[in-house]
Formats: C-alpha cells, sequence, structure tokens
C-alpha cells in the first residue's frame, strides 16, 4: 500500500507545454506514471507526443484541470507554471475539486502560497503538497513529480522530507530495503502538507513499518512533528535535522530555515525528537543506518 498515490493515480500537468512541464511529464511517463493529461487554455484540442527508451504516448491538452478530470479521469495535478502564475493555478486545481495537488514551482511569493493555502482548506477537497517540493513517490507505483525514477524500489520504510536533494541520497542510501512513499513536502514557511499529516499518513499505512524523517533548522515544524510522535505514533520513527554546521544568525538554503534565538536550531530539534523516542542521526548517511537497524529488528 503507498499514501496519497498509488497506481491509479492519473495526472494532470498544469504546465505540461512548457520546458519543464514537457521535460518531466515525459520522464513521470517513463517511470510508469499515469499522464493522462496536460493543460494550457491557448492549446486545448491539441496533444503532445512523448517517447522514450520502451515507450511512446500522446498526451492530450486541455483548457482546464476540470475537463481534464471530465474528460480523462484526472485525480492528481502537478503544477509546472511560473511562480507568477502559480496561485491562479492551484486555485483553479481547488475550484475543479482534484484531491491531490502538488506544486513543484519555487519562488512562489508567501502571500500566495498563504492565500491558496487558505482557500484550499476552505474548500475541503483538495490537498496540497508543496510548492517548492520534489514531489511524490511511490516507487511500483506512480511518480508525481520531479523525483528520479530507479533510485529504489517498493519498500516498508515510508520517507518525508522538506529537501529534494536530501529524499534522493536517503532514497539511494536505503535501496536495499526499499520505500514505501517518499513525500517530498518543500522547505518554504508555508506549505500545504506537513511532517505531522505525512506521518498520520505512514502511521495509518499497514505496509510502511518504518519512518524516516528528514527536517532542517527554521521554524518548529519538527518539534510540532515530536509532539504528535509522542501522542499518535505507534511505529518507529528515525530522523535528520539539517543545519547542524550552519552559521548562527544566518539565514540557510530554504525560505523556511530561518533560526529565531535557540529556537529552530538543528540542536533544539534533535533535542525534541529525541525525548518522544525518535532515533536522530548526525548525517543522512548515519541516519539510514538507523534505519536499517530498526528493520532487521523488525526482522523484515
Amino acid at each position: 500500500m503507498t499514501i496519497l498515490i498509488d497506481s491509479n493515480s492519473k495526472i494532470v500537468v498544469q504546465g505540461l507545454t512548457g520546458s519543464e512541464g514537457r521535460k518531466h511529464g515525459q520522464l513521470m511517463l517513463a517511470s510508469g506514471a499515469r499522464v493522462v493529461a496536460g493543460t494550457n487554455p491557448k492549446k486545448a484540442g491539441e496533444s503532445l507526443a512523448f517517447s522514450w527508451a520502451g515507450g511512446h504516448a500522446s498526451v492530450p491538452i486541455r483548457g482546464t484541470v476540470a475537463e481534464a478530470m471530465e474528460k480523462d479521469g484526472a485525480n492528481v495535478s502537478v503544477i509546472f507554471v511560473p511562480a507568477k502564475f502559480t496561485k491562479g493555478a492551484v486555485i483553479e486545481a481547488v475550484d475543479a475539486g482534484i484531491p491531490l495537488i502538488v506544486v513543484i514551482t519555487e519562488g512562489v511569493p508567501v502571500h500566495d502560497t498563504a492565500e491558496f493555502y487558505t482557500y484550499a482548506k476552505e474548500k475541503g477537497t483538495s490537498r496540497i503538497l508543496g510548492p517548492n517540493c520534489p514531489g511524490i513517490q511511490s516507487p511500483g507505483e506512480s511518480n508525481a513529480g520531479i523525483i528520479p525514477a530507479g533510485i529504489t524500489g517498493p519498500g516498508p520504510i515510508g520517507l518525508v522530507s522538506k529537501s529534494g536533494t536530501l529524499t534522493y541520497q536517503m532514497m539511494f542510501e536505503l535501496r536495499e530495503i526499499g520505500i514505501s512513499t517518499a513525500v517530498g513536502i518543500g522547505g518554504d514557511p508555508i506549505i500545504g502538507t506537513t511532517h505531522v499529516e505525512a506521518l498520520e499518513a505512514f502511521e495509518a499505512d499497514p505496509e510502511t513499518k518504518v519512518i524516516v524523517m528528514i527536517g532542517e533548522i527554521g521554524g518548529d515544524a519538527e518539534e510540532r512533528a515530536a509532539a504528535y510522535i509522542k501522542e499518535h505514533v505507534t511505529k518507529p520513527v528515525v530522523a535528520y535535522v539539517a543545519g547542524f554546521t550552519a552559521p548562527k544568525g544566518k539565514t540557510m538554503g530554504h525560505a523556511g530555515a530561518i533560526v529565531s534565538g535557540s529556537a529552530g536550531t538543528a540542536q533544539a530539534k534533535k533535542e525534541a525528537l529525541e525525548a518522544v523516542g525518535v532515533k536522530v542521526g548526525n548525517t543522512p548517511s548515519q541516519t539510514a543506518e538507523l534505519a536499517k537497524e530498526l528493520i532487521t529488528q523488525l526482522g523484515l
């Protein structure tokens, strides 16, 4: 079993006719994902031809997400439109009522994210992943976003991460065991799906036996996750917090990586997680080893 996406996921790519949308649309198709449509009001009625080693496809272009849902059965949207058009694209997808919206675009103004996130919450029909995220992949099932296919196969470890590159590294480190679902939630100050919501989904997934959580300095998302784990998560969790060597007083990396006093430091987050029984690695590789040890202890 997987979370949020599976082999029945039918993906519409908002921005499929752009360079990034076209490139990653083809990679998604080549990985086995069901990309059923793209959207571009100016090119509605046309189609895009894709070919890759071992396959080819013709994907129709629709005018709207609602049309892709009606004609192609789309139930996941992946957004590749430029930052200044992202708010409009998300609101269109929310209005259509599509269940999952994966916002890959980076550089989206925070006030835009706040507006479309609030709008989606009020509507109550769509989950947003991102923005500024690599998307979500369930190996052997589906791939919505830019996470490279073939890093690992299916397995018992659920992975949730703020960082795209650390998502890929952790999948590679755990390739001999496999991943149920890898969820890249993004590192912006406001994101549609949090660590807590991913933890809730992994806790409910019978095939996920161990959870790996990757955070980073700034904000209090990891402390919130620790409080949630204490009350609601029965599965073993291991974690890594990026930023142990970050210079004090300097904003690093993601827009969300802003440290205020002692709050938000890697050490503070590590202590909060360890206090609720989460094993925290000092490096990604050490974290992967901790996950492997748990898998061995579970006899998997």
